[in-house]
Parts: C-alpha cells; structure tokens; sequence
C-alpha cells in the first residue's frame, strides 16, 4: 500500500505531524516500534497500582497553537498548574517555596534569605519575559540562524540579553542579579536539565530560556501536571490523528528507509515488508534515522554526524511507588506533605554543589552527591496510585552513559538508586522505609527504552552550537535531509527537544510544501 507521507515513530512529534499532514488532506502512516505510542511521554504501571510518567514527567512547553488545532481537550488532555512551584530544603533547615502565580508570595520567601534578592527577583522575572517575546516568534518556523537571533535582540534594543542568554553561563547570570547563595541555588537548575554541562559552562542559560517559554497552562514559565501522566498527552493526539484518518500501527519497528533513485520512497519494516510514500518523516534520533536507518551516506555527513553532534546524556531516572510522601525536615510544620509534595522538590542546596556534581560526571563517575529534581502527581491525580499510597518521580543529575571503570549491568544502576534514596533521605528521613518498588533507567536504559542516543532526553544538546541553524548540524536544520523526501521531525530539529510539538508542526508545513514536487 501506497502513502502520501509514512512517520517513522509515534511520539509526540511524530504524531503531530501525522496530525497536520492529514488535517491537509493526506494519507499519512504512523509506525512505532513499541506496544503502544507515547514515546518518551507515555505513563505506565510499575507496580500494581502505581502509574507514573516513565521519562518525560511534567508539561509547560506543549504549544497552545498545537493544543487547539488538534482540539486535544476534546480527547482528554488536560494540564494543570503545580501548587506551589518550587520546594527547596537547605541542610541547614530552611526552605523556600516559589509561586508562579504569585509574585509577591515568591518574593516573601526570598526576602528570608536577601531582602535585596526579593527586590532582584522582579528585575529577573522581566528579564526572562523580554528574552521570550524575542525568541517565541522564532520558534514555531523553520530556524533563523544564530545571527539573525542576534539582530532580533538588537533591533528590540536587548544586545546585552543576548549575551546573557548565549554567551554567559549560569554561574555568571546570577551573580548579575542576586547575591545569596540560596536563592541562587534556587533558580539554577533549570538551566541544566538534560544537560551536560554544570552552572559555570557558558551557554547554559540558554536551556533555561527554552524552559521558561511555555505556555501550555497559560502565563509564560509555568509548570503543571498533565492528568493521568504525560501519557495523556500522546493518547489524546492519537485519538486526534485516528478521528483526522491517520493509520497507527504500534509493533511495527523499522529497519531501513527505502533509497531509490537517491529519493526516499518508504520504509522496510523488520518483518520485511515495504511501505511506500512519497514522503519519509523520521521522529527518530538523527543518529538513527540516518546512520541506522539510510545507507549509503555522503561520507562528510556521517562523520559530521559521527564526530560533531553531541548526544551523551547526563539524566538516571528513578520512579518510585510508596507507602506514604517523603516529609521534609525543614518544611513548615503547618504545610501538610501532600502540599509541600505538590510542587517540584530540587534537592540542589547551592550552586557549587551542583558544579562539583557535573564536575564527578565530566570525569566517568556518577555524582556522589546528585542533583535531583522530585515530582509527585498522586496528591493531586489519585488516579496515579492506590488510595493512601502515592508515586515519587526522581530525575537525577550528573551520571555518565559510559562510567569509568564500571557497567550499569554490573550493578550499577541499583548502587545510584541507593546513592539517590539516600541523598533524599537527608532531608525527608522517612522515605527509605517507604519505598513498596523501584523503577530505574540509567542513560544506557533511557537509550534502549525510547532511542535516546547516549541516553540524551532532548535528541542531542540544546546548547547554543546545537540551536537554531546549527541542529542538529548545519545543512540538516530546515526539516529536509540531503536525501530528497527524508525529514526530520523530532526532537533533534529546531526548536529541539522537550514535549513541545514544534519539530513537528515544523516539518510537516515543510513536507506539505514540497508534497506537489515529490
């Protein structure tokens, strides 16, 4: 059977573009190789009961454009805010909530530790509004290139935010705006999720910026929880493809894009068969789709995406399913746990213990002392765990994909779950006895599971030479590959990773007008 366009892989952005490519009237096929789409957002049990978000865990960047042209409310999606946003304990007993939807509470809590951090913090908040209203036009097109961003900041009169969000690192960016350790501490770790790299490698503001500009809920920057897990997301756009005419078939793995003539013209499947279309959309991994998936390649690509486009993850996630919630010595004995847990939980107590937690991984080892960010659903979604019982959702920071000296199978993986729950125990004494199951993926196991080469959750590093008309590499970076019919639509396309839809929106209004001349 014959396809106007065949999608290799039923993520998020493979499912987006099956979307808009059939809203446009074309005859579109998904294939996914596992049981069930969902990709890197897909919600699973890992113990009877218990239902967690398996990789990607919480929900921001997802485009309002996306939203309401798929109408995925109609198919159940459904986000809401985190309550408050952000916990984080001090090992000297303090803590600080922040609020997105209320600044001045936010500002209360930071005024605790600088009076003259709490004044900074509307200085900060308008910085990262000016940086969005220059970017967020830049994202849901083909990528402009670096320069042209640049001329963008300029000609709003920003130059200098441009330097901040490109050039310095995080390290540097605080230290401009507020002076106590804490509440520098506070507001460093998003620049680095996902990310190898630590508060002092420059660039790394850049990845905050990409993470305070989604608007899914609404206000810019605010995070919430998707009801039912992240997989809620990719079933309500698999009801929107299914009801648009799209084909979904699920265990249907792909082994070779179909070459003839130089032109892509389908797929062969592992079971052999051939599907042919007159366009091929990989959501795959660039490395995949092109050194797994195509041969032969100009030798300059291969090597180019070989040796040039870097994709070694630094994330060990670890889900949990316990018997009750984790509660924090330095939480205020008035804010019931199922409150403090409501909001995401950094354990990072200062910028230079994240450093020296990059600074074990740059050289092989995993973080003796790790970051770890914590997200617990099931106080406010009961149907993610039994009655009484509830879900933890550890992504921890810095693990190397190749360790010094050892292997994740050699028991590794369960040495760092150890190191993790210990780290947490620290400061919430009562979650080692707590703990019912465990659920643990290593980059090696994030790599396995959902393709993500080197166990990178955003298809490669979104750092500044991996951004914009460099991603994945240049010449690959408007959708199109140099094998005619072949496009990118993942996360290792502009904009680049996370659950935004963008890729894929992208590249299926690149697909559909090249469509004519195919």
């Amino acid at each position: 059977m014959s396809y106007d366009a065949v999608v290799i892989g039923a993520g998020h952005n493979g499912l987006v573009s099956a979307c808009y490519l059939a809203k446009a009237g074309q005859k579109v096929l998904v294939l996914e190789r596992y049981h069930t789409v969902g990709g890197a957002a897909i919600t699973e049990e890992i113990h009877p009961g218990f239902r967690v978000s398996v990789a990607s865990y919480s929900c921001s960047l997802l485009r309002p454009e996306i939203i309401r042209d798929l109408r995925l409310p109609d198919y159940g999606f459904e986000v809401y805010a985190k309550q408050p946003s952000y916990f984080m304990p001090f090992p000297d007993g303090r803590h600080l909530f922040l609020y997105a939807d209320n600044r001045a509470k936010s500002k209360a809590e930071i005024a605790k530790f600088s009076h003259k951090d709490a004044e900074a913090y509307d200085r900060w908040e308008e910085f990262w509004d000016r940086v969005s209203e220059v970017v967020e036009p830049t994202l849901m097109q083909p990528p402009i290139s670096l320069g042209q961003l640049a001329d963008r900041f300029a000609a709003a009169g920003y130059e200098d935010d441009f330097r901040r969000i490109m050039l310095l690192s995080t390290t540097d960016l605080l230290d401009e705006f507020f002076e106590s350790e804490q509440v520098k501490a506070a507001m460093a770790p998003q620049s680095l999720i996902g990310t190898s790299a630590g508060p002092m490698t420059p660039g790394t503001p850049y990845i905050w910026l990409i993470h305070a500009v989604g608007r899914a809920i609404g206000s810019r920057g605010v995070w919430g929880y998707v009801r039912g897990g992240m997989g809620a997301i990719t079933q309500a756009m698999a009801k929107a493809a299914l009801d648009l005419g799209v084909e979904i078939r699920t265990s249907a793995p792909v082994a070779e894009i179909l070459i003839e003539g130089g032109q892509a013209t389908g797929v062969v499947l592992e079971s052999g068969e051939t599907v042919r279309a007159r366009a091929v959309l990989s959501n795959a991994h660039p490395q995949i789709t092109f050194l797994r998936l195509c041969s032969p390649l100009p030798p300059d690509l291969r090597d180019r995406l070989e040796r040039h486009y870097r994709t070694s993850g630094p994330v060990y996630k670890l889900n949990l399913a316990l018997e009750e919630l984790p509660r924090y010595t330095a939480a205020p004995a008035e804010v019931p746990p199922e409150v403090v847990s409501s909001a995401t939980v950094d354990i990072a107590p200062s910028v230079a213990y994240l450093e020296r937690a990059w600074d074990d991984c740059k050289y092989g080892i995993p973080s003796r002392d790790p970051f770890i960010e914590i997200y617990s659903q099931s106080p406010t979604d009961p149907t993610m765990a039994p009655p009484g019982k509830h879900i933890l959702s550890c992504f921890c920071q810095f693990v190397p994909y190749q360790p010094k000296g050892r292997d994740w199978n050699d028991g590794l993986r369960e040495e760092f779950a150890d190191r993790v729950i210990d780290k947490i125990a620290q400061f919430a004494p009562n979650i080692k006895n707590a703990v019912i199951a465990r659920q643990m993926l290593s980059p090696v196991d994030l790599e396995a599971r959902f393709g993500l080469v080197g166990g990178s959750i955003f298809h490669g590093e979104m750092t500044p030479d991996q951004s914009y008309n460099l991603r994945p590499i240049s010449g690959l970076a408007d959708y199109r590959s140099p094998i005619p019919g072949l496009y990118l639509c993942g996360s290792g396309a502009h904009p680049g990773g996370g659950v935004t839809g963008i890729p894929g929106h992208n590249c299926a209004q690149v697909v559909l007008s090249d469509l004519p001349k195919l």
